[in-house]
């Protein structure tokens, strides 16, 4: 495997809101004041949705800190390993990610299966001890491409992504914390999941 500087484990649960949720105190401390920023992904994958039955996610996405194209492919539970190339064409796969992906796709193109427009809040919370996680409220507008008379679906969720290797218990108080407020684990593995109703 080709290594690159912005590839890294992705530790991450999620969880369902309502549109009415008001995000409660965190079970640490505010590191930083929130902010929003605004995301458009499209997801690729085969006609056959070969990578998302093997629960692998690929997308090229515009807005954040970490715009580009991206690769997640499972490691554990809560756990992806993430792969990262610069935003390049928008039609055209990087082919180090292809390259990883070769074994499922068989050959088959990767095409535009779905574009996601985020509004997504992001609220980093720290611990004594250096942990550290961000908590970002996003709320989702997903369109299915390729599919004649699709319609956008729209739903709220929460994602807390640990962002220092010692976070494990801080991510327990934080969903603790967003579970007692009313939200519940996602009942999707991923957005694209849910577009797709693959779950």
């Amino acid at each position: 495997m080709t290594s690159n500087n912005d590839d890294h484990l992705e530790i991450e649960r999620k969880y369902d809101a309502g549109t009415d949720f008001v995000l409660p105190e965190l079970g640490g401390r505010r590191a930083a004041d929130p902010r929003r920023i605004y995301l458009s992904a499209t997801y690729f994958d085969t006609d056959d949705l070969d990578l998302i039955k093997h629960h692998v996610t690929l997308r090229r996405r515009v807005g954040g800190d970490d715009e580009g194209w991206h690769l997640k492919l499972p490691v554990g539970q809560d756990t992806r390993q993430e792969m990262h190339a610069p935003l390049g064409d928008a039609a055209s796969v990087p082919a180090r990610l292809a390259a990883q992906v070769e074994e499922i796709t068989a050959g088959q193109r990767l095409r535009p299966i779905a574009i996601l427009d985020t509004e997504r809040t992001v609220v980093p919370v720290a611990a004594e001890g250096g942990a550290l996680v961000e908590v970002a409220d996003d709320r989702v507008t997903a369109t299915r491409l390729g599919e004649t008379g699709s319609k956008p679906m729209s739903w709220r969720e929460i994602e807390v992504e640990a962002k220092s290797p010692q976070a494990t218990a801080l991510l327990d108080a934080v969903g603790r914390a967003l579970r007692e407020a009313g939200a519940k684990p996602s009942a999707a593995g991923s957005k694209l999941a849910r577009v797709l109703g693959t779950d």
